[in-house]
């Protein structure tokens, strides 16, 4: 446990306060943080005894290092940022525990105009691709990341290889327009609002979205470390209690359209408000898909914001697909994800603001017609391997 996470007074809390009442919280400059920014602009935390201190974070590494250090108390992070570091694959190895969801969807792939265009005319991924002449690059925003694992998803189903036949790089999300500008990348996966600017000053065209990989695929979460839920357990209930509110806030009639403003601002996202509004309310311009293209999701009457350890499980799988972990990692996923899930902390918050619990996952079929079923997996190995393309 780091030095800092000790600072704070070991008194006994009055009966039911929250141990810790200034919180440290991270985010990064994404559509998707609105839970956090409508639950400082609106002060929510004030009801179950906290103050959140917002710290804009410049990356996800960035992110992950201030958890680590204690730096943040929490942080809307990455899904498969907590379950990197949990395995030891996204910096070091620590401990870490999801508290709920903060969104589902919302993610997308930007290409360059050009590569949209070969695609528009071939038809196929692949021959679009072939069309540069060269290696194609396309970039990511953390190794372990939902970013990188959709694109890699995405890839193989249309039958390319993304270890060997794809250059992945890293970049944070509010520098991809800019990197896309300066050229020499062929595409991006990331966050809104970046596709939205990308597309609107003419330096990309999105071609897909992420529920069309993935229908009502889990994104952003409300991280800590574990030693965290241990040492302050009603802090850690009431700020989910906190970001709760704000993701119900978000799903009344207007509230998008006025968040949207409030994110504009460059304390927190700093692009324009009309393009951050058009996504959040789900405008995609022309863009068609397998799936209905489904808009960011905050709440829906609490489905969205369940921690399902199976959530954790796909990430897992992906990252053995991809030769990221070795079989114990698969063997143990129950168990990790069951330790990472705070589940008796979030149905005890949920009940407390009464929200339906909704624990059982729902069944998607993803963009490759295979099937991912949280609610009753088999072996979780026989699902790697039923996989085509992945790593040898």
């Amino acid at each position: 446990m780091s030095t800092s996470s000790w600072l704070v007074s070991d008194a006994q809390s009055p009966d039911g306060a929250p141990e810790k009442r200034h919180l440290r919280v991270g985010f990064i400059a994404l559509s998707d943080a609105a839970p956090l920014v409508v639950a400082k602009r609106l002060e929510l935390g004030h009801e179950h005894g906290l103050t959140l201190e917002l710290s804009r974070e410049s990356s996800w590494a960035a992110v992950r290092d201030k958890l680590l250090t204690g730096e943040l108390d929490a942080a809307h992070s990455l899904y498969g940022l907590v379950y990197g570091v949990q395995l030891g694959i996204g910096g070091p190895r620590e401990d870490m525990a999801v508290l709920m969801v903060l969104n589902r969807n919302g993610q997308a792939i930007t290409v360059s105009p050009s590569l949209a265009e070969a695609m528009a005319h071939t038809g196929d991924l692949r021959e679009a691709l072939t069309s540069l002449g060269r290696k194609p690059v396309f970039a990511q925003t953390f190794p372990t990341g939902t970013h990188a694992m959709f694109l890699n998803y995405w890839f193989a189903a249309q039958g390319i290889d993304p270890l060997t036949e794809i250059s992945s790089i890293v970049i944070p999300p509010a520098h991809m327009v800019a990197a896309m500008e300066e050229g020499g990348l062929d595409g991006f996966c990331c966050g809104e609002p970046w596709h939205a600017v990308a597309q609107a000053r003419g330096l990309g065209r999105t071609v897909t979205v992420s529920s069309d990989i993935w229908p009502n695929h889990p994104e952003k979460v409300l991280a800590c470390r574990r030693d965290f839920v241990a040492r302050y357990p009603r802090t850690a209930q009431a700020l989910v209690r906190t970001l709760l509110s704000a993701c119900r806030w978000l799903d009344m009639p207007g509230h998008r359209a006025e968040a949207a403003g409030w994110l504009a601002e460059p304390a927190w996202v700093g692009a324009p408000r009309d393009l951050i509004a058009a996504r959040l309310l789900g405008d995609f311009g022309r863009l068609q898909g397998r799936h209905a293209l489904l808009r960011v999701s905050f709440f829906d009457k609490g489905v969205v914001n369940y921690p399902h350890p199976s959530d954790g499980m796909w990430f897992i799988a992906q990252y053995r697909r991809w030769g990221m972990v070795g079989d114990a990692a698969v063997a143990g996923a129950a168990q990790t994800a069951a330790a990472v899930s705070q589940t008796a902390l979030f149905e005890a918050a949920a009940r407390a603001e009464a929200v339906p619990v909704v624990a059982s996952p729902a069944r998607e079929v993803l963009c490759d017609g295979k099937v991912w079923d949280g609610a009753s997996i088999g072996d979780l190995r026989a699902y790697v391997d039923g996989f085509d393309i992945r790593a040898r």
